[in-house]
């Protein structure tokens, strides 16, 4: 099996899986720079960066604004699943929200410090006026306009 691993699992790991190719992306060779993490470089061709296509990508964005994840997702965590999507390979991830659109995108993901999601979430917006729930994010509740507030609910 293929491995994507995101800037956490970099992060945490102090060796790459030996047992499978081990894959990333730009988006994740900047954030590891951008910290000084110099890792990436040590374990050279072991490491493979890969772009993944533009129809990936907005297959994930549409899929992210279906489970409500798309404001809590960074352009590095998109390109990481769209390249896992593309890979067919197992993600190696602690950030809830890129397991959370894993699950729901049927992509397999591995946490690597922390526990991990069981259940797909869906994320809501309840007013913090009148209390009615959103599917969407807005800047502020179209009914009373007071500020709207995310709310984490199992998926139905």
């Amino acid at each position: 099996m293929d491995y994507v691993l995101d800037t956490s699992a970099l992060f945490s790991m102090q060796d790459l899986p030996s047992e499978a190719r081990c894959f990333t992306t730009p988006g994740v060779i900047k954030e590891l720079d951008r910290y000084g993490d110099r890792r990436s470089d040590l374990w050279g061709e072991l490491l493979t960066v890969s772009e993944p296509t533009a129809a990936s990508m907005r297959k994930v964005r549409e899929a992210a604004s279906r489970t409500g994840d798309s404001t809590r997702l960074s352009p590095t965590d998109v390109e990481v699943l769209a390249l896992a999507m593309e890979l067919k390979a197992l993600v190696l991830s602690d950030d809830y929200s890129l397991q959370n659109l894993a699950t729901y995108l049927g992509i397999p993901f591995k946490p690597v410090g922390l526990k991990g999601i069981k259940d797909l979430r869906r994320w809501r917006w309840r007013c913090t006026g009148c209390g009615r729930i959103f599917e969407k994010e807005m800047p502020d509740c179209p009914v009373c306009g007071s500020k709207l507030k995310s709310t984490l609910s199992k998926k139905d």
